[in-house]
């Protein structure tokens, strides 16, 4: 199964759009709504809180139980003084502590039943083939409720699919037996606690036996205030096209369009012009060891009606104004994130590079940050791109090899001062112990990211268990 990206889930930017303006006019259409994800809240208390899981750390003795380390917010950002560890040993989590059952190998947060507490969906990985699992916020942070869902998927997102201001769910639950079709089914909010919805909806994306469907974009793309999903889909080592679905007032559409090739992506406004822009992973028909390969990005601008065919930009390591050079095993793209880091109204675009080596130390890891730019500047490009590492001044730590910094990429705003943060994960970080892990936070400023305040988190500093933990595997927040 491909490694899933964190990029449908952690999207965009905790701000809210600006309002819609209407023209007098009744022919006369709304002005595009840029897309925005809700702020990753738990405890409603106003701060943006992370989820960062370790799913290969012992827990109770039993190695690679796995776990999620609940960073609360502050002011100035997640710190380490409220912090919750949850695990299947948590009173309200099903499930036993297992080896290999990597407690948070995916998560995903999210308002599932409308009360304003960011909830998180919890899947396990390794020889775990159980359901999600909800922990629910509450003014006391997460909860288990032993509440699952009723489905053994691989593959899940959210999103407001209807318009209706409650998030909906996705997820790769086929509508057939057939083995040659593949599909989705939609849940749309809000959620019981028994894991319930009063509406739901399956849709066949593929009958023809030979195009699975693989992972979940979401975000609007049409600036209508409704978020559309995009599939992407593959069948052993091949990749084949995407497919872009409409989400409406009245649900997501039944027929899609194509759009080109893609492995995972997220959505953002990089131009400014109000409609969300599909940004994506994108290594060609070819998905065989991804993290071998150099990697590429594509940027297809979104409209009224979904991301163009026509007006997009592929970026790599090789385009102008792109620090470093495109070289096997970079993995670029292998994570990405939007938002807006200097509050000029156009989204940035974190790439993870994982794979990254720097002088003779190999696989250490890189973040590559890029401008967001109108179309009449020429759009996205490599102009203004800055890469940042454990190398780069003011960011804390070493740059060793095998880190794999920039594994997961955020950009949230962290902070409440209006721009994007950036929260970035190395699970493969020693500290006592090989490969522990560990996450930094830099924020954003009217001139950019700045390492000025860069903070880290880890489990030495959480108190939570190191051996093999490889913290910020997942993240989410």
């Amino acid at each position: 199964m491909p490694r899933r990206t964190l990029t449908a889930a952690i999207a965009v930017t905790a701000l809210a759009p600006p309002l819609a303006l209407f023209a007098t006019s009744g022919t006369a259409s709304a002005a595009p709504v840029p897309p925005r994800t809700p702020m990753t809240d738990f405890n409603h208390d106003g701060h943006a809180d992370l989820a960062v899981a370790a799913p290969f750390g012992t827990v109770g003795g039993v190695e690679k139980a796995g776990y999620i380390s609940v960073v609360y917010g502050t002011a100035s950002g997640p710190a380490t003084a409220r912090h919750q560890m949850i695990s299947r040993a948590t009173p309200g989590v099903p499930g036993d502590l297992q080896g290999s059952f990597a407690f948070g190998a995916q998560t995903l947060p999210g308002d599932l039943d409308g009360d304003s507490y960011t909830d998180l969906l919890v899947v396990g990985g390794g020889d775990d083939d159980g359901q999600p699992t909800v922990l629910w916020g509450s003014k006391d942070g997460l909860t288990g409720q032993n509440t699952v869902l009723p489905y053994h998927p691989s593959e899940f997102a959210l999103g407001d699919f209807n318009g209706d201001g409650k998030r909906d769910l996705v997820v790769n639950s086929d509508p057939s037996d057939d083995p040659n079709y593949s599909g989705m089914t939609i849940q749309y909010g809000p959620f019981t606690r028994d894991g319930k919805t009063r509406t739901r909806d399956s849709i066949t994306t593929d009958d023809s036996g030979n195009s699975g469907l693989r992972s979940f974009i979401t975000g609007d793309m049409t600036g209508d205030g409704v978020d559309d999903i995009v599939t992407t889909h593959g069948f052993e080592e091949m990749q084949h096209e995407a497919h872009f679905w409409k989400g409406s007032r009245t649900g997501v559409s039944h027929t899609s369009k194509y759009l080109g090739t893609a492995y995972s992506g997220t959505v953002g406004d990089v131009d400014g012009d109000g409609y969300g822009d599909l940004i994506t992973r994108d290594n060609g028909h070819l998905t065989e060891d991804v993290d071998h390969r150099p990697g590429s990005i594509t940027i297809q601008y979104g409209g009224s009606t979904g991301p163009s065919s026509t007006r997009k930009k592929v970026i790599t390591q090789a385009t102008a104004g792109v620090p470093g050079a495109s070289e096997a095993n970079d993995a670029f793209g292998a994570s990405l994130s939007a938002g807006d880091v200097n509050g000029d109204g156009k989204a940035e675009v974190a790439v993870g590079v994982p794979g990254e080596s720097l002088e003779a130390a190999t696989g250490t890891g890189a973040v590559i940050l890029l401008k967001g730019a109108s179309q009449a500047a020429g759009g996205m490009t490599g102009k203004g791109a800055i890469a940042y590492n454990q190398s780069t001044a003011g960011v804390p730590g070493v740059s060793e090899s095998g880190d794999d910094f920039g594994r997961q990429v955020s950009l949230s705003d962290l902070n409440k001062d209006g721009k994007a943060d950036l929260t970035a994960t190395a699970p493969g970080e020693d500290g006592a112990f090989a490969d522990s892990g560990a996450l930094w936070n830099l924020y954003g400023s009217a001139t950019g990211l700045t390492t000025t305040g860069a903070g880290t988190l880890s489990p030495v500093k959480l108190g939570t268990p190191e051996k093999d933990a490889k913290f910020g595997h997942t993240l989410g927040g």
